[in-house]
């Protein structure tokens, strides 16, 4: 029986590193995705490493909680036309939350196709 406990507690250690490695990973990931977008995307600009780091986590975060209170996946092919309003709506108010991070109302829609087409090619999920 101890030695269930002690194996059931080394999966769930491993099990939250995993998940620590993963946000961690995803953080990475979405930081590349919006340099690209904001390199890319007509009114849309990150001024420093911060500000793209900040930003990303802050994508990440409310992705999530837009995620946890709809039940509506945010990515821009997440849910089709809803999906992708939303995507676009949280790149948008980003701006808000972060400084150095601007980004227009149409180069929030454009840089939410940009991120649908890269989410599309590289497997995974960048928001």
């Amino acid at each position: 029986m101890a030695e269930q406990q002690q194996q059931k507690t080394k999966f769930n250690n491993r099990s939250s590193n995993a998940d620590l490695g993963s946000i961690f990973l995803r953080v990475i990931i979405t930081a590349i995705v919006l340099m690209a977008t904001a390199f890319l995307t007509p009114g849309f600009t990150i001024e420093g490493v911060w500000a793209l780091l900040v930003a990303a986590v802050a994508i990440i975060a409310i992705d999530y909680l837009v995620e946890q209170f709809t039940g509506i996946d945010a990515s821009p092919m997440g849910k089709g036309i809803i999906g992708f309003v939303i995507a676009a709506a949280i790149l948008y108010f980003v701006q808000f939350i972060v400084p150095g991070y601007n980004v227009s109302a149409i180069g929030a829609i454009v840089g939410a196709l940009i991120i649908g087409i890269i989410n599309a090619i590289i497997p995974g999920r960048v928001m």
